[in-house]
């Protein structure tokens, strides 16, 4: 029999972000700006202080002459603002890349409550985990599979393991996979990739680990879909927006079929606390209502990709972004991967009455994804625009998620890699849309994660030259690169073959993924890295 992994049938109440605390102080710090990151107050911790006493102080205090904020915030707070990137390159001698990456584990390695401060974001976790690297210096959710790739690879088991058991532990606290363990992350999910680390971390028997971490699995779903009782064909709903036949709520929408599908949605109203000053500036560029813009901007954050033109009416407008409207591709696909791996969990549980109901599940959703989100004179798979009832015609790399997740069959399989080869195949790697907008996770940008899932959804296929020419492509760009400047980065340029760029903040360097996505790239082709850097 297998152990179920649980810690609390309830879930805790979240700790207060950093404006819930400060308020006025929060906002002046940020808008001034103090800081050049906004992340950097959202994640500093006061020195001795009570939040309520320093609001007082501040209020008692910010009208004086002479007052300085800069001075106060010194005083009061420890802050941590990291390093911006170096792009020049670094002389010294360097490991080649495969013993440069393992050196590296220990350095992104944080220890269970390291750094927790009761007046702090951080959210304490039980076990140890790897952050990204640079200024994300927490543990992320979707990070974390790519990152538990190279920790596999590379013989850091017990690490993975704890990673895996962390996202168990805020699956039971906070009902669902946070954005990264931050009081102001905490409101939103990310990519629902939890069934592909149990499997990972339990390779040796996936559907018995799926049996194992089934109460988690099953919360993570309902999260994804809290709401749906209220979307019965048909019905109205309070809660509900109904445009054009279709509902809507949190991040379940009703088609006008019937069909049920997936959004990325952030309940969370406001600015993201993280990105203060950004966000509101981008909300006041445009007509809209800010809390219109804001809610998207969320929504974006959660899906990872943040930000893209994917999300945007106006692909060169950040301000016309409308994540909330647009169904997507890649979340349907890995949640229809969920579903598959909580039948297969309940199968294993001896529970086959919800075995059967989650194989019902998985059956509607790909039926769905057919029906709504393949395009067949285009002849690869799209996001599709739920609210206007229309699909969203570019193709992007998240059309890969289908194959990786294994939803979709042999001539869609066929024609997405035909159309990725011919529009996404950069020359040093998979560019992650075709269009340029100064966005990060537009062209001419490329990103490990995209790396993988197509590399894998390809080879899955039988796309096998495919696979292996993105794979061959992106290695060597990390390779030149790293040869280059002595650093593994967050993104790269796959069209000129170096940093990449764009977006809210400087490229940032360590980096999770990338590590972890290039050491399993490197052991499932062992030949495409040169010999001189390991």
């Amino acid at each position: 029999m297998w152990r179920r992994e649980g810690l609390s049938d309830t879930p805790r109440p979240r700790a207060d972000t950093p404006l819930q605390r400060y308020g006025e102080l929060f906002v002046d710090v940020q808008m001034l700006p103090l800081f050049a990151d906004s992340k950097t107050f959202a994640d500093a911790t006061p020195r001795r202080m009570a939040a309520p006493a320093l609001c007082a102080l501040y209020a008692r205090t910010k009208t004086q002459p002479g007052f300085s904020l800069a001075e106060f915030v010194q005083m009061h707070f420890d802050v941590d603002a990291p390093a911006a990137l170096e792009t020049e390159a670094i002389n010294s001698p360097r490991l080649p890349l495969r013993e440069h990456i393992r050196s590296l584990w220990p350095q992104w390695v944080r220890h269970a409550n390291d750094n927790h401060h009761d007046g702090g974001s951080l959210l304490p976790l039980p076990h140890a985990y790897v952050v990204p690297g640079g200024r994300f210096r927490e543990m992320y959710g979707w990070d974390s599979y790519f990152t538990m790739l190279g920790l596999v690879e590379d013989g850091q088991h017990e690490l993975a393991r704890g990673m895996l058991r962390n996202i168990a532990h805020q699956i039971d606290t906070l009902g669902h996979m946070p954005n990264g363990n931050r009081s102001y992350l905490s409101s939103r999910s990310q990519p629902p990739l939890f069934h592909r680390m149990v499997r990972l971390v339990h390779a040796d028997a996936p559907a018995g680990a799926c049996a194992q971490y089934l109460p988690q699995l099953r919360r993570e779903h309902a999260y994804w879909m809290a709401g749906e009782a209220g979307l019965e064909a048909g019905a109205s709903s309070a809660r509900a927006n109904t445009q054009a036949n279709a509902q809507a709520s949190a991040h379940v929408v009703r088609l006008p079929d019937g069909a049920l599908l997936n959004r990325y949605f952030d309940a969370a109203q406001g600015p993201r606390e993280e990105s203060y000053r950004e966000d509101v500036r981008t909300a006041a560029a445009c007509k809209r209502p800010a809390a219109e813009v804001w809610r998207d901007l969320r929504a974006a954050a959660e899906s990872g990709w943040d930000f893209s033109s994917r999300w945007c009416a106006q692909p060169l407008s950040l301000a016309s972004i409308e994540t909330t409207n647009l169904l997507p591709i890649d979340l349907n696909s890995l949640l229809w991967g969920l579903e598959s791996a909580i039948q297969q969990g309940c199968v294993l549980a001896g529970d086959s009455g919800a075995a059967e109901a989650f194989a019902l599940r998985a059956r509607m959703r790909r039926a769905a994804i057919d029906r709504w989100l393949w395009h067949e004179p285009l002849g690869h798979f799209i996001d599709f625009h739920w609210a206007a009832q229309r699909a969203c015609p570019a193709l992007t790399a998240a059309a890969l998620v289908p194959l990786y997740a294994g939803a979709a069959n042999a001539e869609q399989a066929r024609r997405t890699a035909l159309a990725v080869q011919a529009q996404l195949l950069g020359t040093h790697g998979l560019l992650s849309t075709t269009q340029v907008s100064g966005q990060q996770w537009d062209a001419p940008n490329g990103w490990a994660p995209l790396q993988w899932m197509a590399v894998m959804g390809l080879r899955r296929y039988g796309h096998a030259e495919l696979a292996e020419a993105i794979a061959a492509r992106w290695l060597a760009t990390v390779q030149r690169v790293y040869a280059r400047t002595g650093r593994l980065l967050e993104k790269y340029d796959v069209s000129a073959n170096h940093t990449g760029g764009g977006g809210e903040y400087p490229t940032q360097d360590g980096f999770g993924w990338t590590n972890g996505v290039t050491a399993a790239l490197a052991a499932l082709y062992p030949t495409l890295l040169r010999p001189e850097s390991g």
